[in-house]
């Protein structure tokens, strides 16, 4: 890229910050300035409708993905200007939240409250640690969220292709902006750990093939519907290869070059969060953040040491029903390698999730009373990305936005996708997982936005791991392999709190960090190798799914015990999921209030004499 060019696109980046800054500035100073300034519930409301239209304007992505409407011909402003501009204004609506009068709130506003502020607190505390200089990695970046976010818009009308077009105008923006943040991070030595930048450059030459047909960015525009006149679709398309070649190969390729010329050579070789300037107290606060608990990484090291020896005996008592005559070690090389354990194509590995959700949802009855109405289906991980990519995801769909949510199964490498982990896999990621919960949380109309689309990482993984328990009261894991597949998926999540913990604040090496993967679990070496580099970008993230699992495991515990024979599961999971996604801390106090409630109403009913003579509890 000539430095003319570069030159031009910066300008235009700064152009547009400037612009949409001044815009919003006003915007947000208007509203701010009009909140009440009395009556606390007032008070509240206005500042959750802020905080809300807030987020939604600032990153016009997430208002695109949650069906917000207005916003679909824009991007989040990445320059310093918009990031320091959205880092005031949240300083400003936690101060305005830490002085509401709280004492006259009702319990249920009193938790909006909590949650407000608990939420506006941490962001601040996280803006002493320079998150925004690692905007790129191999698990997410623009290279991710743009062809993502393109094809999750609305593509049935030409107004819908006409914001598509707006939008792709603006990518070279985006980009210019992204690639300032990656070179401020060069200079600052805050980068990716290297070894884990390997898949990048492929993953930005994806998205710009000579053929504009076959990219990413431009897949809406290569079925469009029959609604719309020949003729009209004709201009539209020529519009959008146009713009593809004369400015998004461009800006795209300058990207790829940066990367693979400077930002990988550059790039720190030390695998540890910690490693990085002030990354002990940056990788504790990420803790805190992605699990809502105090727990150290030294406890939290210690829990995964004591789950994964639970585990294992359990494995072991699988190993010996199956027969299998060998060590642990010749097991999992079994089923890793065994072809009886594998699809010989991507076409038989969907059907076979396809089935198994199906199977799967005519059971749901007997653990819950309340399902959700938003339906979900099974796609494969785009094949842009899917070598990178962990073995699945889920993402949310929206009633609003007309879309539906998606279990997003990984179908690159099918000897590295075994049947025997798909069962636990689709009750993680779809029902009564990640679906079922999040499409519940939407669908609580009398809880605020800011409320039905917060995702705490301990809760939404912690349900979806412990969703996987629920796999033998639907049926599941009727064979020995199945359930150690189940069994290995729990490891999966133990294992990730003595490896995260490991790397980042113990001085494990990443092949430390593998090896031990490897002997504690039957996943094939290619999702260990993709999972432990997720570890070492998105450090604390992975510590949430076990944490919350326990929890929600000790809470239902805790109510099987207090309440004997009135225990009801349904009950207990509607309950659990009633208020949306919630803090550990803030969870365990609801759901100890809701225990201690069905004791003392069980308690107050007197038992009545049943025919026979029988005495029986109501």
């Amino acid at each position: 890229m000539s430095f003319f060019r570069k030159s031009l696109m910066a300008t235009a980046a700064m152009l547009l910050a400037a612009t949409t800054s001044a815009m919003e500035q006003k915007a947000f100073e208007k509203a701010f300035e009009a909140l009440p300034k009395e009556d606390a519930a007032a008070q509240l409301t206005a500042l959750q409708d802020l905080r809300y239209r807030w987020l939604m304007e600032s990153h016009p992505e997430r208002a695109t993905y949650e069906g917000y409407p207005g916003l679909d011909t824009l991007w989040t402003d990445a320059s310093m200007d918009g990031i320091e501009r959205r880092r005031d204004q949240t300083r400003r609506l936690l101060a305005a939240s830490r002085h509401l009068d709280s004492d006259t709130l009702p319990d249920d506003r009193q938790l909006d409250l909590q949650l407000l502020y608990q939420d506006l607190l941490t962001e601040v505390k996280g803006f002493q640690f320079p998150d925004h200089l690692l905007p790129v990695n191999h698990m997410s970046g623009i290279q991710i969220n743009v062809p993502g976010v393109l094809n999750t818009m609305a593509h049935r009308t030409e107004t819908d292709y006409t914001q598509i077009l707006e939008r792709l105008e603006k990518v070279p923006t985006l980009v210019a902006q992204t690639r300032a943040l990656m070179e401020k991070g060069l200079e600052e030595k805050i980068t990716p750990p290297q070894i884990t930048l390997r898949d990048l450059p492929g993953q930005i030459r994806a998205l710009i093939p000579e053929d504009p047909k076959q990219s990413p960015l431009l897949k809406a525009f290569a079925d469009m519907p029959g609604s719309i006149p020949a003729d009209t679709q004709r201009r539209l398309r020529n519009r959008a290869y146009a713009l593809y070649h004369k400015d998004l190969v461009p800006a795209w390729r300058g990207l790829v070059e940066f990367v693979e010329r400077d930002y990988i050579p550059g790039a720190r070789v030390d695998t540890a969060f910690t490693d990085m300037p002030d990354g002990l107290r940056w990788y504790a606060h990420k803790v805190r953040e992605n699990t809502t608990t105090d727990l150290s990484p030294a406890e939290i090291h210690r829990i995964g040491l004591s789950e994964v020896r639970r585990i294992r005996a359990e494995m072991d008592q699988v190993i010996a029903r199956t027969g299998f005559k060998g060590s642990f070690k010749e097991f999992t090389e079994f089923l890793r390698t065994d072809p009886q354990f594998y699809y010989r194509s991507e076409e038989a590995l969907l059907k076979n999730y396809r089935d198994i959700a199906k199977r799967i949802d005519g059971e749901l009855p007997g653990l819950f009373g309340k399902l959700p109405r938003l339906p979900y289906g099974v796609k494969p991980i785009p094949a842009y990305a899917a070598k990178s990519q962990t073995t699945a995801y889920y993402m949310p769909g929206s009633n609003e936005a007309g879309r539906a949510g998606v279990f997003y199964a990984n179908t690159y490498n099918l000897p590295s996708r075994p049947k025997w982990e798909m069962e636990a896999l689709t009750v993680h990621e779809a029902v009564p997982g990640h679906h079922l919960q999040i499409a519940l949380a939407q669908e609580q109309k009398n809880l605020h936005p800011l409320r039905r689309n917060k995702h705490y990482t301990a809760f939404v993984e912690g349900w979806g791991l412990y969703s996987e328990s629920l796999g033998h009261d639907l049926g599941l894991y009727t064979d020995p392999y199945s359930e150690f597949g189940a069994l290995t998926y729990d490891m999966w999540r133990a294992v990730r709190l003595v490896v995260d913990t490991g790397m980042h604040q113990l001085g494990w090496s990443r092949e430390q960090a593998i090896e031990y993967f490897a002997s504690n679990s039957a996943k094939p070496m290619h999702d260990i190798t993709v999972e432990i580099d997720r570890y070492l970008v998105w450090p604390g993230q992975a510590l949430a799914y076990k944490l919350g699992q326990l929890k929600i495991v000790e809470l239902r515990t805790r109510a099987e015990e207090e309440l004997g024979d009135d225990f009801d599961i349904r009950s207990f999971h509607d309950q659990l999921l009633s208020a949306g996604a919630l803090p550990l801390n803030v969870l365990e106090t609801r759901m100890n209030n809701w225990i201690e409630a069905q004791d003392g109403q069980s308690a107050s009913i007197p038992a009545k004499p049943a025919q026979g003579g029988e005495v029986t509890a109501s």
